[in-house]
Order: C-alpha cells, then structure tokens, then sequence
C-alpha cells in the first residue's frame, strides 16, 4: 500500500513529535507551529494505515530561496520510499511557486540522495554540544575537570580586556533592538526571516542578545529551549571578541545541562571558540541547495546557525 501524502494541519503536531523523538531531535510543539505559521501550503506528512509515518516541511524566504527540513520517517515504514516521495512533494510545491533556489542542511547519509537531485555543496556545518552538571549550568558549583576548564576559560573571557574592550561592552541588562537584528539578519542570512526571531524572542527573551561598539551592531545571538537542550542560534558577530562575549553570556543565561550550537565552518573562530568553553563535536552536516545561489548571505558573520531546519 502506497502512502497518502496531504498537508500538515496542527492537529499532527502530535505526530510530529513522536517522530521527532524516535529520531532524537531537539524540536518542540512551538518549532512545529513556526513550519506551519511559514509555510501553511508547504508543511506534508505522509499516512499509512491511518497512521502519520513521516513529515516534510518547507519554509520560502522572501521568495529569494526555501528551506526544507523536518525529513522525518517512522523506522517501522523506512525502506518503501516515503522520505523521498515527501521531499519530492516538498521540491514540486517550491517548483510550482517557482521558488528559484532550494536550500537544506544534510547529514552524510542524505547528501548523496541530495546530489542526485541537483543540490550542490556550499559549506559544512558542525553540531556542537556542552553538557554541564545539574549544579552547574547557568551557575557556580562543584564541576567535574572538563566543566572546571570550561567555566575558568567563560570567567577569563568575561573579565579580559582584549575580549571585551569598553567600547564593546555588552550591556546585556538592556533591551535589545530587535528591528537592528533583524535587518543585520537580512544581511547574513541573505534574505528577510524576521518572523522566526521575533517568535524567538517572544517565546525565550532572555536569550536574545547584542554586542555594540559604539552604537554600531557588532553581533547578536537567540536561542531556543528544545526538548532536549537549550539551543544557540543564530550566533552572529563581525568579530572574535563579540562571537566570544556572546557565547559566554547565553552560557551564563541558559540553566540547561546540555547546550547545542550548529557552527560554520567558513567562520574562523567560532568552532574554536565553542571548544574553548567546553563544547564537544557531535556530527557533520552539510548546507547544500539547488538553482542559483544569487543571495548566499555572509557566512563568514555566522557563527552558529538557527538550526538545520531553519537554516
């Protein structure tokens, strides 16, 4: 029997979730509604037997390029094809809105099935992640050796001149200014998502943040509270010492035991950075996309991504 592929409505969160969780990913019922809310005509999940066995979603941004994401498939029905009749249902929605780039982030296994239908590598994505002691996250406290460097190497990094210079201060008691986020954003990401951060910021305000120098943006970071783990992203900054400044205070903010951040490889701190603090790799992706790349962003800004789903 042959699946029956038709639009996600809310009411398959549940679904959703369930095979989010047999996969192990960090994505929430509110990641969920952030598919729906950007791509209501674009979000599919594939039934048989009266059952949701798989998802696919879209996102279209700015009608520059799309995202696709959330390729997931019940292990019981793997093998008869279902994730590729979803993304080829994702690919002939974006097709049909004549969407002329489609991008996505894919793991090594996906990357060749990718290549076969046009994508092409653009750069590699890193997932990081830091575990930390119940007594220790967001906090002080007795830490195992790893957690110890991690914490003395945040303390230097808060208190070093080199790494935050007066005029780069980051007044992280303030409220941040949200519409200069956004269109530095615009900027990096290369088109306009300003909907997502600003549901990133209504749901976790706390972690959205800035470094200025002079008046003048310099960086920012988000982040999101997953199932699993607090996650950093985006992480933006023109330079090392606001990458770091960031880094330091979403680790001080967040008081979850396990922190994840998707880093770019074309930056050239931000991997050393998070290994400086105490995260350790956890796996390769790939960003990949098809068509003209005509709005690549500037990557060499990211430091961590919004997440694979998102781009």
């Amino acid at each position: 029997m042959s699946p029956h592929l038709r639009l996600m409505t809310e009411a398959d969160i549940p679904a959703g979730m369930r095979l989010k969780e047999l996969a192990g990913w960090n994505q929430t019922p509110s990641d969920w509604e952030r598919f729906l809310r950007a791509g209501p005509a674009g979000c599919f999940v594939a039934e048989l037997d009266g059952r949701v066995c798989g998802t696919a979603t879209t996102i279209v941004y700015e009608g520059r390029f799309a995202w696709i994401g959330m390729v997931l498939v019940d292990p019981e029905y793997r093998g008869r094809g279902i994730g590729t009749r979803l993304l080829a249902k994702g690919i002939e929605h974006l097709d049909a809105a004549r969407v002329p780039t489609l991008k996505l982030d894919a793991t090594p296994q996906g990357k060749p099935i990718y290549a076969k239908l046009g994508f092409v590598s653009e750069y590699e994505v890193e997932r990081w992640a830091l575990e930390r002691r119940p007594d220790f996250a967001g906090a002080g406290g007795s830490v195992a050796p790893r957690e110890r460097v991690a914490a003395e190497a945040a303390e230097r990094s808060a208190s070093s001149p080199a790494a935050s210079p007066p005029s780069a201060s980051l007044p992280f008691g303030s409220q941040p200014d949200l519409e200069g986020i956004v269109e530095f954003d615009r900027d990096v990401f290369g088109a306009d998502r300003g909907g997502l951060l600003k549901s990133l910021d209504d749901d976790t305000p706390h972690f959205t943040l800035e470094a200025k120098d002079r008046g003048k943006l310099q960086g920012y970071a988000l982040g999101r509270r997953g199932s699993r783990a607090d996650h950093l992203g985006p992480w933006i900054a023109r330079d090392e010492s606001s990458a770091r400044g960031l880094l330091v205070e979403f680790l001080r903010r967040s008081k979850r035991e396990t922190i994840f951040v998707d880093c770019v490889n074309l930056n050239r701190f931000a991997c050393g950075l998070a290994q400086s603090l105490g995260f350790e790799f956890s796996r390769p992706l790939t960003r990949m996309y098809r068509g003209p790349n005509r709005h690549p962003g500037r990557p060499e800004f990211a430091c961590g991504i919004l997440g694979p789903e998102f781009g």
